[in-house]
């Protein structure tokens, strides 16, 4: 009854929706996931759990979080079920997050079993790198095709510091038998904090000379609990004037279809990027869509509206009155974000519930 109630609100106006993108000339791209400006979702990530072995500072409140029951988690098969069906609308690569994605049982499985699916060209996970060295032999030939590793301080205090537990020669491991596995590149997200690490910037550029690497150095961003002001957060702009002080050639990149700004030092095997969500949105280029793992859709990172695709699957809905419904979230994204001031006062969940 829940599906078909929320199917028969929204009908009206995705079918508006849709009428209008073939008025556009946007199809033949699904129209349930082209949203009213024209941008095409195609890149969709999905949390497999809000567990983590790591309690980091910018995700999680220092007391921790109340984890959802088990119960009203996706199952695996329903982390499929939906994986299908927005391939078959279009979605082209799938990260998986968490919490930490590799602390998953299963998760050697979903990624054999995404990698069946026609049309997907991509698998990507993003990892703290606790367990990674361990498990890429078989991730790799499970099917996973790119990684993203968290390491936000080269200095193993520090970092213990920032993620609450031991571990950084973990990370370290998994990094090196990456690049040794031959994943290219392999992307290291460093998330920068004022008073924290920010004196570490050019030590992350350095490791892209020998190294090939893609550093991400990610704005500090506000969620739940993680106690975010605005004087913690240290702009692009700002790392930029400090890394062109030590690198004065450093060149930008051209990138197409990426939400970093990407730039090398000349003769550095690696590069970096910047992620600017608080003083440079990218939100016009944004092609991608979020799936929690208690099941709801996010169309924004930023934004706190969401829908329970896993109430809807669980009602028995169709696939078709499915896309109903997710064609209606993806319909009422909104053209930007509300801004960092703004952003920093509405309620949002923390990081860790929402899935990286």
């Amino acid at each position: 009854m829940y599906g078909q109630a929320v199917v028969q609100s929204h009908t009206v106006s995705v079918e508006c929706h849709k009428e209008k993108l073939r008025d556009d000339s946007i199809l033949p791209f699904s129209a349930f996931l082209t949203d009213n400006f024209g941008r095409r979702h195609s890149y969709l990530r999905i949390s497999l759990t809000e567990k983590c072995n790591l309690r980091c500072q910018y995700c999680m409140p220092d007391e921790g979080v109340k984890l959802t029951p088990r119960s009203q988690l996706l199952s695996t098969a329903e982390v499929l079920t939906l994986a299908r069906l927005f391939v078959r609308e279009g979605v082209e690569k799938i990260r998986l997050t968490g919490g930490e994605p590799l602390i998953k049982p299963d998760v050697l499985d979903v990624i054999k079993e995404l990698k069946k699916l026609e049309g997907l060209k991509t698998i990507a996970v993003t990892t703290n790198g606790m367990n990674l060295a361990r498990l890429l032999p078989k991730l790799k030939d499970a099917g996973l095709d790119l990684i993203n590793i968290s390491l936000d301080s080269l200095v193993p205090a520090k970092f213990e510091f920032i993620v609450r537990r031991k571990g950084f020669h973990k990370v370290m491991e998994g990094i090196e038998k990456a690049i040794e596995m031959g994943f290219n590149p392999v992307k290291v997200n460093c998330v920068v904090m004022r008073g924290l690490n920010e004196d570490e910037l050019l030590d992350f550029v350095a490791l892209t000379e020998k190294k090939p690497l893609d550093v991400r150095f990610i704005e500090y961003m506000p969620f739940d609990g993680n106690k975010w002001n605005f004087r913690k957060m240290v702009s692009y702009q700002e790392m930029l004037d400090l890394i062109r002080q030590q690198w004065p050639d450093l060149e930008r990149l051209e990138t197409g279809g990426t939400t970093a700004k990407t730039f090398k030092v000349p003769g550095f095997k690696g590069q970096m990027g910047f992620i600017t969500s608080m003083s440079e949105h990218f939100c016009g280029s944004c092609n991608r869509l979020r799936i929690t793992a208690d099941g709801n859709l996010k169309v924004c990172l930023f934004g706190n509206s969401e829908v329970s695709l896993r109430d809807v699957l669980r009602s028995g809905a169709s696939d078709e009155e499915l896309l109903q419904i997710i064609g209606a979230a993806v319909g009422n994204k909104k053209k930007q974000h509300a801004g960092m001031f703004n952003i920093s006062k509405m309620k949002n969940r923390p990081m860790i519930h929402i899935g990286g």
